[in-house]
């Protein structure tokens, strides 16, 4: 491997490390992004002389640091500066040193609390993250959400604009903020992965890339915070559910549901990482009830991965768990869900009833799958009319155009089937 490749993989596995251990002198994301390429740059002029070093990203790290105190000392306001970073300048290190794991590790934490800081749109926190956590480019990430690169690139940059505006400290929150706090990264991770899971525009159902960043992402947050429950629970959510997605199409890119999935495609060792996140958070949240949202989707998760068949699934656990979810994050859409697994056990009869009662819900005006889980409820019915004229309305609501297609051959094969 020559000096330039060695550089380019290094850079890649420790970019967010470089620019989190800038961004605690610095104090700005975009400086520190930006110093983090100069010590690429400086990597690029010095190892083909001097050779890779031993600790090649300690080595980036340290430049990153050293760059980062001497741009903080051409500031007018150094003394300011300097009394806010205290021990920061003195542990900077000349790069044959590397630094030391403990404060990477909370530089990194810092990061994740930043770039998904409250202050910013969501949009915004999802581009920031993927942008410097995931490490992936402006033309990436605009790939992956079918967006125009300069939409992204805007969005980035307005996004470190806005936390330099507004101050926000680069820290980890304390005890009083950090459950609020800690809920917004773990909504951004679990949006990223959703996107890949199941696309919601475009030509392709799912898109595995942007999961697997979104799942990197839960498991360097989860070894960041082992005490925190709801950490483990998205980590064991994610694991289970991208445990799935060898089998969620056809050869074809083509949708394949749940029931018709064939579960040998599914990831065994995806299932079994999931089940042992779901312990730990189990384990964490046994003294102290009850569970959050994302121990108990994990929760639900499981139970299907344990379904040998779809016809050994334990609907009344699940039921059960969704009234739980609903107990301590109400949304219609967990209503939604609930009727579902009521309809599996208390046929579809008795979840009608409980899917409309949500119909009229304003944040379901839109929400596909709410005709979508009608038409089902109302074909299982033998009301083929109505349950066509359902598959329908939720095809025109999808952007999705493998979601569109599926949905319009439903409504077609139960119009043939209409009386």
């Amino acid at each position: 491997m020559t000096a330039a490749n060695a550089v380019e993989t290094v850079f890649k596995i420790e970019r967010a490390r470089i620019i989190a251990a800038a961004a605690r002198i610095v104090r700005d994301v975009g400086i520190a992004e930006e110093i983090a390429q100069d010590a690429m740059v400086a990597a690029l002029e010095q190892w083909p002389d001097s050779g890779v070093p031993d600790k090649p990203g300690a080595w980036l790290v340290s430049v990153a640091k050293r760059r980062a105190v001497d741009l903080v000392r051409r500031k007018e306001n150094y003394a300011r500066k300097l009394a806010e970073v205290g021990r920061a300048l003195e542990d900077v290190q000349p790069p044959a040193e590397p630094p030391d794991a403990d404060d990477i590790d909370d530089d990194l934490l810092r990061l994740i609390f930043t770039a998904c800081h409250p202050v910013l749109s969501t949009d915004a926190r999802i581009a920031l993250t993927l942008r410097l956590l995931g490490g992936l480019t402006t033309e990436e990430i605009a790939r992956a959400f079918l967006v125009p690169e300069a939409t992204v690139a805007q969005r980035i940059v307005r996004a470190k604009r806005s936390l330099a505006k507004a101050g926000v400290p680069f820290e980890v929150p304390g005890a009083p903020d950090r459950a609020s706090r800690l809920g917004s990264v773990l909504d951004v991770i679990y949006l990223v992965f959703n996107e890949g899971y199941s696309a919601t525009k475009g030509d392709d159902w799912v898109r595995p890339g942007l999961a697997e960043d979104a799942l990197r992402l839960s498991r360097q947050l989860a070894a960041l915070m082992p005490d925190e429950p709801e950490v483990h629970g998205l980590n064991a959510l994610l694991e289970v559910q991208a445990s799935r997605i060898p089998a969620r199409t056809d050869s074809d890119g083509g949708p394949v549901l749940l029931a018709d999935q064939n579960r040998a495609r599914w990831n065994r060792l995806l299932i079994q990482r999931g089940f042992a996140a779901l312990a730990r958070a189990s384990a964490l949240t046994s003294a102290a009830p009850p569970p959050g949202p994302y121990v108990l989707q994990a929760a639900i998760a499981a139970c299907h991965a344990r379904a040998v068949h779809y016809e050994d699934t334990d609907w009344r656990t699940i039921a059960v768990l969704y009234g739980q979810l609903a107990a301590v994050a109400p949304s219609p859409v967990v209503e939604l869900n609930r009727a579902v697994a009521i309809s599996m056990t208390e046929g579809p009869e008795a979840a009608l009833v409980l899917v409309d009662a949500v119909a009229e819900d304003p944040a379901l005006k839109d929400y596909h799958l709410l005709p979508s889980v009608r038409g089902d409820l109302l074909a299982r019915l033998d009301r083929a009319a109505e349950a066509a004229a359902q598959f329908t309305r939720a095809a025109a609501l999808t952007h999705n155009a493998r979601e569109r297609t599926l949905l319009l051959t439903r409504a077609s094969e139960l119009s043939a089937a209409a009386p």
